[in-house]
């Protein structure tokens, strides 16, 4: 079983500055919706030494088929004409094998 991490996946198409606020946004909701979840409570605790999480950049076609994973909160960004920014996941051990393949947020 892998490390308990969580993905936070961000248009690519989103301007630098909304990027990084949308990344800290969807992370708090993703904590909030899921911060009962066995898996969440084990990410946060101190035996675990640190919570994972992978930013990535990724295109329109793969954030929308992102969505359809389970356990994942969206979110809009008013500044940017209320458009779908980012995504994040609740933290888990295993992933879906196409994850692996995103480019990391630059």
């Amino acid at each position: 079983m892998g490390r308990l991490k969580s993905y936070i996946l961000i248009r690519d198409s989103a301007p630098p500055g909304l990027a990084i606020v949308a990344a800290c946004h969807a992370t708090l909701a993703m904590y909030l919706k899921f911060a009962d979840h066995p898996d969440t409570k084990a990410w946060l605790s101190p035996e675990n030494g640190a919570f994972f999480k992978v930013v990535c950049s990724v295109s329109d076609s793969d954030f929308e088929k992102a969505k359809e994973c389970p356990d994942c909160v969206v979110m809009t960004e008013s500044a940017w004409e209320g458009k779908e920014i980012a995504v994040a996941f609740r933290p888990r051990a295993e992933w879906p094998r196409w994850f692996r393949y995103f480019n990391l947020w630059e």
